[in-house]
Order: structure tokens, then sequence, then C-alpha cells
């Protein structure tokens, strides 16, 4: 890693040559979007038994639980799972549907859905809709873990034509220690 001094003398030297930083690679990375999509978030999987699901993830491969949500609106009982350590770490919903015949159904899919770290989920949003991208019903929200979170439609209809090409995908509001982290690794 260059020092201070250094890039400052590389500037003069060569100053129609643009030094890479770190608040210029958030412009670079992001291909001139007004967000960037950090890394997955999170994974959620359904099944009509949460109990068996519960014994792979914890019981067989070892992931600690970190919390639980329950909510009739959305039909789903679910356990929060975590992959990993630090602010990195990659979640893992197991979930089972409150009532199997009504929808939605968590279950169906049993990969129900990705989570991805975003670093504006309201630009995200506004520019993901300019560009023609379509959304579940309920706009930005809170989710299970306590970010703000949406959802892009699995499919495009022909108002909206872009989608997730068969698969929900969660944008969800990255905290400022995944942004701090995502910068720090970024930048070495």
């Amino acid at each position: 890693m260059l020092s201070s001094r250094s890039v400052l003398a590389l500037s003069r030297s060569f100053p129609k040559v643009k030094l890479q930083t770190a608040s210029s690679a958030r412009t670079l990375a992001s291909s001139g979007k007004p967000y960037r999509i950090l890394g997955l978030q999170q994974i959620a999987i359904g099944g009509l038994d949460k109990g068996a699901l519960k014994s792979l993830w914890v019981d067989s491969f070892g992931l600690k639980q970190k919390g639980t949500f329950k909510s009739e609106k959305e039909n789903v009982d679910e356990d929060i799972l975590e992959l990993g350590v630090g602010p990195l770490a990659i979640e893992v919903d197991i979930m089972q549907p409150l009532d199997a015949s009504k929808s939605p159904k968590v279950h169906v899919p049993p990969l129900n859905h990705l989570g991805l770290w975003v670093d504006d989920i309201e630009k995200a949003v506004e520019h993901m809709t300019k560009e023609g991208f379509r959304f579940t019903p309920g706009g930005i929200r809170v989710g299970a873990a306590g970010h703000k979170v949406t959802f892009v439609h699995p499919k495009g209809n022909d108002a909206t034509p872009k989608s997730g090409e068969g698969v929900l995908i969660e944008l969800v509001q990255a905290p400022p220690e995944v942004i701090a982290e995502y910068d720090r690794i970024a930048a070495l």
C-alpha cells in the first residue's frame, strides 16, 4: 500500500494519470450506477419441516442460530442462522410456512431467495425502477434481521420487463460496518 507521500509524488510526476483512491473506487466499482452491490447477504431455504432443515444446517453443518422471525402476513416461521464471522458473514434463513395452503409459499421452491447487500437501497430502487425492473408489492420495509429490504420480482411483465430471471432477489441495506469492511477489503 502506498503512503500519502508516495501518492502525492506519483500524482505530481504523472499529472494526467488518475490514481484510484478508496473514494474513487466507489465510483469505479459501481459502473456509473448510484449504488453498489457489496456481496451475498443471505440465502433463504424453505421446507415443510423447519426441524429437518435445522438438523442439516445447525446439527450437521454447525451454523449458529442468531435469531427467529415469525409473520402471519408473510406466512413464515423462520430461524436466522449465520455462516462465517464478522460483518461479511452470510445469513442462512431456514423457513417453514405457518399454513402450507396459503401464500406466500415460503417452501416453494426450496431455495426461496438470495439476499444481496447494497450500499444505498433507495438509490438502487430508484435507478432499477427507471431501468424497468419489477419489484414485489410492499416497497422498501424493515426485514426479519432489522435491515431495510425490498425484493426484485422473479418475473417481469409488460410494464416492468426486467426481473430476477426466475429468482426472487432481496436487496438489503448494508449497515455501516459492512460498507466499511467492503471498502477496507476493496482498497487492498
